[in-house]
């Protein structure tokens, strides 16, 4: 269940909403090989660990691109709106992704409504998102994440 679930009118009025941090999540070397089987990006500092050892990060690390995926688990983590026909994930504008993710790390996204914006039978809003690493100051991924919702 969602931290927060609001209707559509309720919506409108959320530009500059805090959504707060969802929990943690450990990323595994499985996810990375599935990931990797996926989108074909078997580069070996995702997927050998042996080799990856001496590489520049000490261990594996999980692709950006599934880093920045968790956005969409992570977001039903946070946020809901009910009474909408169609919820849509619309696009991403502004990642980055800034720093590493470790196999066995633990990562959570923090997000807030940037801004909200009426569109032909719906809304869009804008969310800042950040997937933080745990014990780690800098984030793994920054990026504005659009949502439609529609009535």
């Amino acid at each position: 269940m969602p931290n927060l679930v609001v209707d559509f009118d309720t919506l409108l009025t959320m530009s500059g909403k805090d959504l707060g941090t969802t929990d943690y999540r450990e990323i595994t070397q499985q996810q990375i090989n599935l990931f990797a089987d996926a989108t074909d990006d078997q580069q070996w500092i995702h997927v050998d660990p042996e080799r990856a050892k001496d590489g520049p990060f000490g261990a594996p690390i999980a692709h950006g691109f599934l880093t920045l995926s968790l956005i969409i688990p992570f977001w039903g983590e946070l946020f809901d709106v009910e009474g909408v026909t169609t919820k849509v994930n619309y696009g991403l504008d502004k990642v980055r992704f800034t720093s590493p993710v470790k196999v066995g790390s633990k990562v959570r996204m923090s997000g807030s409504i940037a801004e909200v914006t009426e569109v032909k039978g719906g809304a869009q809003i804008k969310v800042n998102a950040t997937i933080e690493i745990e014990g780690q100051e800098r984030p793994a991924v920054v990026a504005e994440f659009l949502a439609r919702f529609y009535k």
